[in-house]
């Protein structure tokens, strides 16, 4: 039972496929309130450096700045950074990810990571001194080695007839060099963090090709061919740098991004949730709570691998203050549950069994399951 004093924290990122981070924090709310009137609640939006990290850094006051730039295929997407205090957000999903493929259709050899460069282009020129770049890079739709994106911020990569390459993983075959006398002047200036929980290399059997190219599209026939031009690109690249940086861990997400960030850009790596819990100020909105309640559409073993509901966990155990879980559907063990941090879990599929029913009717089977939080915890 939790002590009847202190405020409660709702921490939750979305339920991909039902709910928005934004209307998970207010069904949790409605709920709260039904079973526990008066009871103060505060909330942050939370993501893992993928989708949504946007929004939770907007939600926690920072300002929107409209841009548009390329989307994945070279049409043009209406996205923004978020600013506040000389630190700018940048959301690689919604620059140049998955969601603004045309029609959905995935093209794996020709998707460019060039969007996310004019993204950071646009921050660092923007009206307010940026002096911390936070680039969440999850959610990517190309297998480019960040070509795209050092492109955007003034690199030149150059075919064998002197021209600039065409954009996509396909097109590095045929890099013949690689310029970086014109990159961004102010990148020298900025601390650039990317928040990212993988932890792949750039090639081979646990690269970005093997590993994450086929959810984008790429059937074994492209994935030969993008592994082949990512190995021409890395070796450019790394006689460009004196150094060899295809086997740092994270090298190989967002395919490549992470590579052409640290190699080429100096960027450091943060696991995506602890990165984005100290953009919204999770330390201070958490501290004398009473219960912080966290969550995402499934609990299932990626949580463990540093997604949302554990990062929450683990940030609220250093102030000792209880977390338990609401979700869809909830696939780890007791022991997994423990370990995690986590006190208890709440799904969904505990009042109605049908998991698409959960789907479609999310909304107030979550307000419902609130409800129930409140009643057993802050009474």
């Amino acid at each position: 039972m939790t002590n009847a004093t202190g405020h409660v924290v709702i921490a939750c990122d979305k339920f991909k496929g039902s709910l928005t981070a934004i209307e998970v924090v207010e069904a949790i709310r409605d709920g709260l309130a039904a079973a526990a009137p008066g009871r103060e609640v505060r909330s942050v939006l939370v993501a893992d450096g993928g989708d949504g990290t946007l929004a939770a850094a907007e939600s926690a006051g920072f300002t929107h700045v409209p841009v548009t730039v390329a989307g994945p295929t070279g049409e043009p997407v209406t996205s923004g950074y978020a600013v506040r205090d000389g630190v700018a957000v940048v959301e690689m999903a919604d620059c140049c990810g998955l969601v603004h493929l045309p029609g959905g259709i995935r093209q794996p050899l020709t998707a460019s990571s060039r969007g996310l460069g004019e993204m950071m282009a646009a921050a660092l020129d923007g009206s307010e001194q940026v002096e911390h770049l936070v680039v969440g890079i999850g959610g990517s739709a190309s297998t480019d080695g960040g070509a795209g994106m050092l492109a955007a911020l003034g690199a030149r990569l150059i075919d064998a007839e002197g021209r600039p390459l065409a954009d996509g993983g396909a097109a590095l075959a045929g890099l013949a060099a690689v310029d970086l006398s014109g990159l961004h002047p102010r990148l020298a200036d900025v601390q650039l963090t990317l928040a990212c929980d993988v932890n792949n290399p750039l090639l081979g059997e646990s690269g970005a090709v093997a590993i994450f190219s086929p959810q984008k599209g790429a059937g074994e026939a492209e994935q030969q061919v993008l592994e082949a031009a990512l190995t021409h690109y890395a070796a450019l690249v790394t006689a460009a740098m004196g150094r060899d940086d295809t086997g740092l861990p994270g090298a190989g997400a967002a395919g490549g991004v992470g590579y052409a960030a640290q190699a080429v850009l100096g960027a450091r790596m943060r696991p995506g949730v602890e990165l984005v819990l100290d953009v919204v100020g999770f330390e201070q909105v958490v501290e004398g709570a009473a219960l912080v309640v966290t969550g995402e559409g499934s609990l299932d073993r990626q949580t463990l691998l540093g997604k949302t509901p554990a990062g929450v966990a683990s940030a609220a155990a250093a102030h000792g203050i209880p977390v338990v879980a609401v979700c869809g559907r909830a696939l780890l063990s007791a022991d997994d549950v423990a370990a995690s941090g986590i006190e208890q879990v709440y799904a969904l599929t505990d009042l109605e069994p049908d998991e698409q029913r959960c789907m479609s009717e999310a909304g107030w089977l979550l307000r419902r399951l609130a409800e129930r939080v409140g009643r057993e915890r802050l009474r």
